[in-house]
């Protein structure tokens, strides 16, 4: 596996190696010792978690506030997603700035979005299926979102608005400006 660091360096794109014959394919999708190495602080992830969407449906953008801020792992298991994490760690020196990575099924591209990020996807196939590692349980009470069409943070979806399927909760999200409830970088969140 290798692990390669975003323009934001603590999201990162994880990249298994595929071992393909006529048979078909093996593929190690997850190494906790090797991506602790690489990030630097322990992961516990509790809890897996997966979706299966149309294309257009955009999930997004999310987070929990601490204590119960996750890490996530997320890929793809079948289809395509541009998937979105947002920097959202005040005085941070990219906040407000996000990440963009198309996850597949072919492409088998994995991102690790910490704790201090806002997460979103848009769904690019029919019958996708999208998997998540979690290091926190959901708690209603901590669940925040920021708006996705959010002008300052002019992030490209790919489709267009009118393409676009949201949960009613998604249509009602803050801007970013608007927000109170964030994390301020510097400050470890895994302790």
């Amino acid at each position: 596996m290798t692990f390669i660091k975003t323009k934001i360096s603590d999201v990162v794109i994880c990249e298994p190696t595929i071992h393909g014959d006529n048979r078909g394919y093996f593929v190690e999708t997850f190494r906790q010792d090797k991506l602790e190495e690489f990030i630097g602080y322990k992961i516990n992830f509790c809890q897996d978690n997966e979706s299966k969407s149309s294309k257009g449906v955009l999930r997004g953008l999310h987070y929990q506030l601490h204590p119960a801020a996750q890490t996530k792992l997320v890929r793809v298991i079948s289809g395509r997603v541009l998937d979105v994490a947002v920097d959202i760690r005040k005085n941070s020196p990219t906040f407000g700035e996000y990440v963009a990575v198309e996850l597949s099924s072919e492409n088998k591209k994995q991102l690790l979005v910490p704790r201090g990020f806002a997460h979103g996807f848009v769904v690019l196939e029919d019958n996708t299926i999208f998997a998540y590692k979690v290091d926190n349980y959901y708690s209603p009470q901590n669940d925040r979102g920021i708006a996705f069409d959010d002008e300052s943070l002019n992030i490209d979806w790919i489709l267009k608005k009118e393409e676009l399927k949201l949960s009613l909760k998604d249509t009602k999200q803050p801007k970013l400006n608007e927000t109170k409830d964030l994390f301020e970088y510097g400050i470890n969140y895994y302790a």
